[in-house]
């Protein structure tokens, strides 16, 4: 039948054809879009007892329209990395009902009852009792086991070459990890940070770092990532009286750095600091770092027994690790400076009743962690910088 576009109306007998509802009532439809990549729908019964969700990857970028085309094909990355998880981290993510290639949709369960994690934060709740420990958690887990270290060889250069994403990654090594450097269309700042935006791209020892940063991230085949995980890409609630975290959207995907999945997270965590600290209030953002680092760690080092290649001792490890540190401090860096005069804002300091000062600070962390992320060592000196710029 070939590729189509759904629509609302379409949804209900999309689900009976692939064996997804079978009530006797077609189920309530309404669209839910709200990334910037995809179309999802939400189908209910009418009496609320069952419901699950309908995401599309769309021929192009949806805040866009047909003026970005991008290969719907993400989708099967997105199910790739889903399929991985789940095998570790079942709990961690939503439960997938069905992947259609053909049309590049993912069925899963309706996570409505759940709230995103940024939009909580930005309405000044706290992240919950251990929402950054199983971020940690299910980075090590994913990680771990698609590495060389938890996958024999044979298997993990099949992963690799599943997983080779050349356009989604080409978005991460412009959008993120040169555009802001430079004079390109996708940038924007406010008018406030128009002479620091215009001094980071004539600072040739920032270019230099992440330019190096940019290189790691194209040549790393460490493990496969999640490759878009920021607070937009995490759920939180209460089910059964237990806090419940669940990681969504991972459509970018990639054999990667293990770094950067944890930079992204980081950096989204420190710019909720900046905002908490405009706002006046909780400033426990910042501890967000240490919490998810210190489960990430003691996972790794609890799956390390299991490594199906033993030439790689505990020593290297520990260096292992320490490089893993490194670089996830300089990706949260180029997240940050991204995210103020790049592309693709965060709301978390546009929606401030003044965001030129966090934003500020903000950018100036950003540049720190990535040209000092030799220097910066453990939590408690990425703690003192932060301090350092109040």
């Amino acid at each position: 039948m070939g590729y189509r576009i759904l629509e609302t109306e379409d949804i209900a007998a999309y689900l009976r054809e692939r064996g997804h509802w079978a009530e006797a009532a077609d189920p309530e439809v309404r669209e839910v879009s709200d990334g910037n990549m995809n179309r999802v729908f939400l189908a209910s019964s009418a009496d609320g007892g069952h419901s699950l969700a309908v995401k599309q990857a769309l021929p192009w970028v949806r805040v866009a329209g047909p003026s970005w085309p991008m290969n719907p094909d993400r989708a099967d990355a997105e199910a790739r990395a889903y399929e991985q998880v789940a095998k570790v981290a079942p709990d961690k993510i939503p439960a997938i009902l069905g992947y259609d290639p053909e049309n590049y949709a993912l069925v899963m369960e309706d996570m409505s009852d759940l709230e995103v994690l940024r939009t909580l934060l930005n309405e000044g709740a706290s992240y919950g009792p251990d929402t950054s420990a199983r971020i940690g958690e299910f980075v090590a887990q994913l990680t771990f086991t698609t590495s060389d270290f938890g996958m024999p060889s044979a298997e993990r250069k099949a992963l690799v070459a599943a997983s080779v994403s050349p356009e989604l990654c080409k978005i991460t090594e412009d959008v993120v990890l040169s555009e802001p450097y430079i004079e390109h269309e996708h940038n924007h700042w406010l008018p406030e940070l128009a002479g620091l935006a215009a001094e980071f791209r004539s600072d040739s020892v920032l270019r230099t770092e992440v330019a190096d940063l940019r290189h790691t991230f194209m040549t790393s085949a460490q493990a496969l990532l999640h490759g878009d995980l920021h607070t937009g890409s995490v759920m939180v609630g209460e089910r059964d009286g237990a806090h419940v975290v669940r990681v969504f959207d991972p459509e970018f995907s990639f054999v990667g750095p293990i770094g950067y999945d944890l930079g992204l997270y980081w950096a989204n965590a420190l710019v909720s600091e900046e905002r908490a600290r405009a706002l006046g209030t909780s400033t426990d953002h910042a501890d967000q770092v240490r919490l998810s680092w210190e489960a990430f760690e003691t996972e790794f080092r609890r799956l390390w027994p299991t490594r199906v290649d033993t030439f790689f001792d505990d020593a290297y490890l520990d260096r292992f690790l320490r490089r893993v540190w490194t670089d996830s401090v300089g990706y949260a860096g180029t997240e940050i400076v991204r995210r103020i005069i790049g592309f693709a804002h965060l709301t978390d300091l546009t929606t401030l009743p003044d965001p030129a000062p966090a934003s500020r600070r903000a950018l100036l962390l950003g540049r720190e962690l990535i040209v000092r992320r030799a220097e910066l060592t453990d939590v408690e000196s990425v703690r003192r910088l932060v301090s350092s710029l109040a």
